[in-house]
């Protein structure tokens, strides 16, 4: 899986276009990253931009960006509604995919002492990101805004984590930012079959995590009670990390549950549209559907399909984009206009590797042969390997699927959902390996391309093309192990799956057979021109393992899928 963060920098201009504009330039023109979202507000005079990529690509870009926003706005003339203490106010990074809150606060802080450093920053840590219980809270950090900050600093309370020093002429034109880690944020409305605004209201209250007060008599209209010291007492809701409200919506004639989900791990966004829909039944009224306001990473809608699968006992090894469709069909998310994934969900916004230039998985299965056929040596063997692999991938978990619905065998359905599951991850890794194997022999000739009129280029050639060289050895052995395990997937399916379908689980490990084979070879010819011959031998006697073992295998397995027949 890749791994992804989001960075949501808030920028103390949102009137001066040209400033706004030299800002998300640097975003633009940095590698590695993608812009979003730029959303200037006038009444606030602040600039919120949302940018996304690797974590080293993300925390590089939001280091120039914030040293840029610094250059260009001075904060000793700024003015706005909304709070603020510096040119860049706030810099949170956010985990999207492939990385934990845990693992994006340690960049945060890294992020933080390098503004400091490098850009003489003050930086206050945030969040997850928080040195203290005191800092997670970002109205604390933030508290005086920028006009309290030369007391501030002052104070050994008050000082920054990173970047202490008084209150000087540099500080005073780029304030202080607040650095931090936090979960993504999911902003949903939950669709209502009802007008009523108070109707809408109690069912938010009835799930939000701060709840509703208690009151003395009447339960709406009583008045609330307090404790010891004053403070309301409330009852909580039933769903952790949201913030809800109701309201009605002109434009779409209707009430809706306004919900921030603020912690997606403790109430995924599944879990919240169910546990509305209960308590928005138990007051006669029904939830229609769903409408996401902004993005979502994609596993929220991954989760939800397998969790509407799971609850129909039906197997969720099943293709991605279908289980979306089931997401988007049992959220409703398309109530009220159709829902677009690929301008919805962060990780498709991004990735076009689909549909990439030199990418070979988006071609059609006449395109990839008929590219396969042309003069150029790839994509070749080892190519066609890891193809031959995800076929027999795909045919070991049809027959899981075929099975876990097969009528009579309703009882089974998850036992065949788990190898169905298996069978998709075998299948995804090795058609990522069908672009793998054709960008390493690419390397290779971009090592042999390098020049070589002096000593040192011909050297710096040579380290290039036996690096090149080693890596397109790894890539095929790493097509070999992915492939082998197709034969555990067609085994069982052999033995356990649908009877009808047997002829396909052969299929599959005749497929499997082929491509461990296959990329064997190609193993053995790149590992041949490596100068280091104790790691060449060791390449070949791995693969030669793998060969062995493979066609033991196959063997077996047809057998057996001949007594069958």
């Amino acid at each position: 899986m890749n791994r992804l963060i989001e960075c949501v920098p808030n920028f103390s201009e949102g009137r001066n276009m040209d400033v706004i504009n030299q800002i998300v330039d640097v975003i633009h023109r940095a590698q590695g990253v993608k812009l979003l979202d730029v959303d200037p507000g006038e009444a606030t005079n602040r600039t919120v931009v949302t940018f996304v990529g690797a974590p080293e690509a993300v925390v590089e870009t939001a280091f120039q960006v914030v040293r840029r926003a610094a250059e260009l706005i001075d904060m000793r003339h700024h003015h706005g509604a909304h709070p603020r203490m510096g040119a860049t106010d706030v810099c949170p990074l956010v985990p999207v995919a492939g990385i934990t809150l845990e693992e994006c606060a340690a960049l945060a802080r890294q992020l933080a002492e390098r503004i400091a450093a490098e850009a003489g920053i003050p930086c206050y840590c945030y969040e997850a990101a928080a040195f203290t219980a005191e800092r997670k809270n970002l109205a604390v950090c933030r508290q005086g805004e920028y006009e309290a900050l030369a007391q501030k600093l002052a104070s050994e309370t008050g000082k920054p984590d990173f970047g202490a020093r008084p209150f000087d002429e540099q500080v005073a034109r780029t304030g202080c930012t607040a650095v931090g880690a936090r979960d993504f944020l999911i902003a949903t409305n939950f669709n209502l079959n009802t007008t009523s605004t108070r109707r809408a209201n109690a069912i938010a209250f009835d799930v939000r995590e701060k709840g509703r007060p208690v009151r003395e008599g009447n339960p709406i209209t009583g008045t609330p009670m307090k404790d010891e010291n004053g403070n309301v007492i409330m009852r909580p809701g039933t769903l952790k990390g949201t913030k809800a409200i109701g309201w009605y919506i002109d434009e779409y004639k209707r009430a809706q549950v306004s919900m921030n989900i603020t912690d997606i791990n403790a109430t995924p966004l599944h879990v919240a549209f169910d546990e509305v829909s209960r308590c928005a039944q138990n007051r006669g009224i029904r939830v229609t559907g769903t409408e996401i306001v902004g993005l979502l990473p994609k596993r929220c809608l991954i989760d939800a399909g397998k969790y509407f699968l799971e609850k129909q006992h039906r197997s969720t090894g099943i293709p991605e984009g279908d289980i979306i469709d089931i997401a988007i069909h049992s959220l409703g998310l398309d109530d009220l206009k159709p829902f677009n994934p690929k301008e919805k969900v962060i990780e498709y916004m991004i990735d076009d590797s689909d549909a990439g230039a030199g990418n070979l998985v988006g071609l059609t299965v006449k395109a990839f042969a008929e590219e396969t056929s042309r003069e150029s040596p790839a994509p070749g063997g080892g190519t066609i390997s890891a193809y031959m692999g995800a076929l027999g991938a795909a045919l070991g978990t049809m027959v899981a699927n075929l099975s876990s619905h097969k009528p009579g065998w309703d009882e089974r359905w998850h036992e065949f959902s788990v190898w169905a599951d298996k069978g998709q991850d075998i299948a995804r890794e090795l058609l990522h390996l069908v672009d793998e194997d054709t960008q390493a022999f690419n390397r290779i000739m971009e090592a042999f391309a390098m020049p070589k009129k002096t000593d040192e280029e011909k050297a710096a050639r040579s380290v290039a093309i036996q690096a090149a060289t080693l890596y397109a050895a790894q890539v095929p052995l790493r097509t070999m192990k992915e492939a082998f395990k197709v034969f555990e997937l067609c085994r069982a399916m052999v033995m356990e799956g649908n009877p009808n379908s047997v002829s396909d689980a052969g299929v599959g490990v005749l497929a499997a057979r082929a491509a461990v084979l296959g990329a064997g070879m190609n193993v053995k010819i790149n590992a041949g021109s490596l100068k280091d011959r104790a790691v060449a031998q060791s390449l070949i006697d791995e693969a030669n393992q793998l060969i062995a073992r493979a066609n033991e295998e196959e063997a077996e397995i047809t057998q057996i899928v001949e007594t069958k027949l």
